[in-house]
């Protein structure tokens, strides 16, 4: 049975930011869910918070395929609003333009990749939050198939699985497993709360000794 994903989930945590979120996912024991530091935003403020629609992607068999982008174009065409696509690990771009196109007019909240774009200016232009290793001009076509989309898949040495929250912003990307969700967002809604109170003391001249003392958040 999938685990229930309300409306509400992709807001909320869009409100928050990835360390307060890796902090409450390492309090209730999960250790491995931020992704390589490799992975960067396309821009600077780019951020998205969505579920996971994950693609896994292999190395090409043929250099000019039967069916050309048939998995890539299957996958994006699944797309919902609020998904973010979350990529597995290619050497060439998977992501562009065009796709970013089709992925924002379906509702698409952004895009992880463990592997790098481009058409990253006319992306940007757009307004489109893509998260990714960097650019290559050179197109997946013969390069990289999609062999399957919402399969669990690894990106950036983190297992994500389909539906599974994903926040990403200009600190990084951290999946936060749909069984958790709920916890993992009280909790780190509750931790900005808190962190509100040590600020203002800080900033009044309190210890950080004392703040932590008093409150337990640093």
């Amino acid at each position: 049975m999938s685990t229930p994903r309300p409306s509400e989930w992709p807001d909320r945590l869009a409100r928050l930011y990835s360390p307060v979120v890796a902090d409450v996912l390492d309090k209730l024991g999960f250790r491995n869910q931020c992704l390589h530091s490799r992975v960067r935003p396309l821009w600077p403020e780019a951020k998205c918070a969505g579920s996971a629609l994950t693609v896994q992607t292999v190395p090409a068999r043929d250099i000019v395929p039967a069916h050309p982008y048939a998995g890539e174009l299957a996958a994006v065409d699944s797309l919902l609003p609020n998904d973010v696509l979350v990529v597995s690990e290619s050497a060439c771009s998977f992501w562009g333009e065009l796709l970013s196109t089709a992925a924002k007019y379906r509702g698409c909240r952004g895009v992880v990749l463990d592997g790098p774009t481009r058409d990253s200016l006319a992306i940007q232009a757009m307004g489109f939050p893509v998260f990714h290793v960097g650019f290559h001009p050179a197109d997946s076509l013969g390069r990289l198939d999609v062999v399957a989309h919402n399969v669990p898949i690894s990106c950036a040495g983190v297992m994500v699985n389909p539906g599974d929250l994903v926040l990403a912003d200009h600190d990084g990307v951290v999946v936060v497993p749909a069984s958790a969700a709920e916890e993992a967002l009280r909790l780190a809604e509750e931790k900005v709360s808190g962190e509100n109170l040590v600020r203002k003391a800080l900033a009044a001249g309190m210890t950080t000794t004392e703040a932590f003392k008093k409150f337990g958040i640093l």
